[in-house]
């Protein structure tokens, strides 16, 4: 694909990408604009390729106090995320690293081994206080890279050393290659994943989430995981309103007929810079329904593409977030969705012994 934005060189070409520009982040002082300076660019350059930057981690756990989370910590084995999903809600985030929360955010990732030992060191403080820990809130553990930097392999295993809780959030199926440690911390009542599927439209999906993995190959993790006895929750997430909404009912009946217990829904979130590059790609892609997407969108949000107040921002509000929620409520008791799932042990916890460590006499 060719691209006439002003933020790559003349010639450079996309392939499997969200975002088709790279304006400069929120936080930059000067803006960044790509510039032909008579130089040839190689046939092999003009692909704007994948890049993994390695970062020395110095802390693992990141906490919140967000009201309307389930959840006040977590771990993030990436930033970034090669997926490429257009409407991803933590594009923004790549601002902060001085990066562009456009084709930056998919291209220019950032990988961090080590994580292991600073989550060891984290976890045997004597103030550390035991709940679950949510992996994948913010960019995908499970994405391409993973394959060869096994970051989120690395965290599994320290976590899965000390018996605690965890809550995975993924579109990867490279999450079946953990299985190992998974099923055994599902039979101690230790983990919990969540499947995103977005739609069941190949060619949507395509467009929408260019590197993630199809929605049936998706569904498929799903069957090979509750198989191995690992709960999922399939989440409709995000539910765009004019484009993927109508297929909130039939995700949930695929996701039950792959053996998931729970679902989840939330609606499309543009904070920041995700709208302007959403809109972007909308009248790139569906210039038919551009305006009719965006207008619903707003209605759900007071008038604005995003409202970010606690309660409201995964829902929106008004007459068509009620529909919508009233949809996935018929939708999940039918399919025997909705039933409470029981909260992760916390009694399990205990750091594991290390090298040299006194061992207890009783």
């Amino acid at each position: 694909m060719d691209t006439k934005d002003n933020t790559l060189l003349p010639g450079q070409r996309l392939r499997a990408r969200g975002a088709t520009s790279n304006a400069t982040g929120r936080f930059e002082g000067t803006a960044r604009i790509a510039f032909d300076d008579g130089w040839d660019i190689p046939p092999e350059d003009r692909l704007v390729q994948t890049e993994v930057r390695l970062e020395r981690p110095r802390s693992a756990i990141t906490y919140n106090r967000s009201p309307d989370l389930p959840f006040d910590r977590s771990i993030n084995p990436y930033r970034g995320c090669e997926h490429g999903c257009i409407y991803c809600f933590a594009r923004p985030s790549h601002a902060f690293l001085n990066l562009s929360p456009g084709l930056d955010f998919e291209t220019k990732l950032i990988a961090r081994p080590g994580i292991g030992a600073v989550l060891d060191r984290e976890l045997r403080a004597k103030s550390y206080k035991v709940a679950t820990i949510a992996l994948g809130t913010n960019t995908d553990p499970y994405q391409p890279c993973e394959a060869e930097h096994g970051v989120m392999r690395e965290v599994l295993e320290v976590l899965s050393a000390f018996r605690h809780p965890i809550a995975i959030t993924t579109k990867g199926t490279l999450i079946e290659r953990d299985i190992d440690i998974l099923a055994p911390l599902a039979a101690q009542g230790l983990v919990r994943v969540g499947m995103s599927v977005t739609t069941l439209d190949p060619v949507l999906a395509r467009r929408m989430e260019p590197r993630a993995p199809h929605p049936a190959r998706r569904l498929e993790t799903v069957r090979r995981l509750t198989a191995a006895g690992i709960p999922v929750r399939i989440m409709a997430a995000p539910m765009i309103p004019g484009l993927s909404d109508p297929e909130l009912e039939a995700i949930l009946e695929a996701g039950q007929a792959a053996g998931a217990k729970a679902a989840s829904f939330i609606t499309l979130r543009l904070p920041m810079e995700v709208s302007a590059l959403f809109q972007d790609w909308l009248a790139n892609h569906y210039p038919d329904r551009a305006a009719k997407v965006m207008a619903r969108v707003r209605e759900l949000h007071g008038g604005k593409d995003y409202d970010a107040q606690w309660g409201k921002r995964f829902r929106g509000e008004g007459v068509w977030a009620n529909l919508m929620a009233r949809r996935f409520k018929i939708a999940a008791a039918r399919l025997g969705l909705d039933a409470p799932q029981p909260a992760l042990r916390c009694d399990l916890f205990h750091p594991p012994a290390r090298v040299g460590d006194q061992l207890k006499l009783f």
